[in-house]
Formats: structure tokens, C-alpha cells, sequence
């Protein structure tokens, strides 16, 4: 009987510990507002100041593990994709670290294996990998691509890291920031007006699925380039993509 009972107050103690996690993220906010330098259109991360004062950074990636499938599914649907998409640029963070000095997080692995096949945390009862956070749970779950604008491969080709989580609360407007701003990065999204030409990351040739037909594709650059284009000329348009830059988002100034 006593075993049963201490067997019941550990599931108990368990369950109570993974329930209670902060859903404000304001330990992850705590540590993106440590290391993270926003630079305008683009962020710089501290890499060296979070490799030696990790214990933070720790901390939240412990409560994200411990959040349980049935935690989860509890959630509402933006607390999902807010928990989703700060344990995906949280766990990156881990991976970098880990392997600081790297010049580019595709250094790491070997030659046959992928940095975003590794699994190395436990996320809702996984033994996980992040590309499993972004294509088997976000992409698959979500109908969302302003996604693409708020995961971050911890490159400079990427959108930039914001130096505050996502929240339930804030999820919108965060969102709809972090595509815009990085839509209006000239170095990596822009528009000649006298030759009517798109010249856009990467991004939306990898994950053009995400955002419809070549004709979609244009209405969300001008709706989110406020570029106030007609239809007619949005079809005339020419659209290519620029090369994608994997150097790391690393902050070389004063450390």
C-alpha cells in the first residue's frame, strides 16, 4: 500500500511540475534579452556570453522537456505554436553552443548527417530532432507560414532571432512584425520597381508549398512589402531567388 501511494504521489508530483510550466516563456525572454543584439532588420546572439552563463538557458530547456503529449493537447492553439516555436529557436541555441566556435550550424554533424536531424532533446515524450518540431508538428499542424519569418536556423540568411519569446498573447503580432521586418531586409528580400522584379530568399522556393502558387506567392510579398501593387502588375512581376548565407548569426563585437 505504501508503494502504491508513494508510486501516486511521483505521477502526481510529475504531472503537477509539467502542467505548471510558464506559458509567458519569460525565463526564454530572460536569456533571448541577455544575448540577443537587435540590429534593425537583422539580430546578432552573444554565442560566447551564452556558452559560459548557460544555466538559464538550462533551466527552460528542462521545463520544455517536461511538458508532456497530454500537456500539450491541453493547450489552446496559439499557446501550442508559441511553445512550438520557442523550443525550436531555444534547442538551436543549445545546439550551437554546444559546438561553439562554429562558423555555420551546417558545420555541424559529419558529412552524411544533418544538424537538423539530430536528436538531441526530449520534447513531448520524444527523443527529438528540430526538424521534426518545424516539418512533422508546425508545418503539418499549422496553417501558418508566417512561421518561416519566427523559426531560426541560426544563420545570417535567416529572418532575425527577436530578443523576447512568443506567447499566446503576442503570437499575432509577433508574427506579423517578424514578417515584415524581414521582408523589408533589402539584403534579402526586395523589389525593383522600374523592372517590376521580386528578388526573395530562399525561403520561399524551399517551402513554396507554404504559401501557394506563384500568383499567392506574390499577394503575401506585396501585402507584407506594402507595396500597394494592382493584380495586373503583380502577374507581370518577375520572381527569382537570392543565394541563402549559412554564416553563423554570431556577434563579433565586445564580448
Amino acid at each position: 500500500m505504501k508503494t502504491l501511494i508513494l508510486l501516486g504521489l511521483l505521477l502526481f508530483s510529475s504531472s503537477l511540475l509539467s502542467s505548471d510550466f510558464d506559458h509567458s516563456h519569460s525565463l526564454f525572454s530572460k536569456v533571448l534579452n541577455k544575448v540577443v543584439i537587435d540590429k534593425g532588420a537583422e539580430s546578432k546572439v552573444n554565442y560566447t556570453k551564452l556558452k559560459t552563463n548557460q544555466g538559464d538557458l538550462k533551466t527552460y530547456l528542462d521545463a520544455l522537456s517536461g511538458v508532456s503529449k497530454g500537456d500539450y493537447k491541453s493547450l489552446t492553439q496559439d499557446q501550442r505554436l508559441a511553445f512550438l516555436i520557442n523550443a525550436y529557436n531555444a534547442f538551436t541555441l543549445k545546439l550551437i553552443i554546444d559546438n561553439y566556435p562554429v562558423d555555420s550550424i551546417k558545420d555541424i554533424g559529419g558529412f552524411f548527417s544533418s544538424p537538423w536531424k539530430k536528436r538531441f532533446f526530449k520534447l513531448l515524450d520524444e527523443k527529438m530532432h528540430l526538424d521534426q518540431i518545424e516539418h512533422e508538428i508546425i508545418r503539418k499542424d499549422f496553417n501558418e507560414p508566417r512561421i518561416h519569418f519566427a523559426v531560426v536556423c541560426a544563420s545570417i540568411g535567416c529572418p532575425k532571432l527577436h530578443n523576447t519569446a512568443y506567447t499566446a498573447s503576442n503570437l499575432d503580432s509577433k508574427l506579423e512584425l517578424a514578417t515584415k521586418q524581414f521582408l523589408k531586409d533589402s539584403t534579402r528580400n526586395r523589389y525593383n520597381r522600374s523592372k517590376n522584379e521580386f528578388q526573395v530568399s530562399k525561403i520561399f522556393d524551399w517551402y513554396d508549398e507554404n504559401f501557394g502558387d506563384t500568383l499567392s506567392l506574390k499577394r503575401f510579398l506585396n501585402k507584407h512589402m506594402q507595396l500597394g501593387l494592382s493584380t495586373d502588375k503583380l502577374k507581370k512581376a518577375s520572381l527569382s531567388y537570392l543565394d541563402y548565407d549559412w554564416s553563423l548569426n554570431d556577434y563579433k563585437g565586445k564580448k
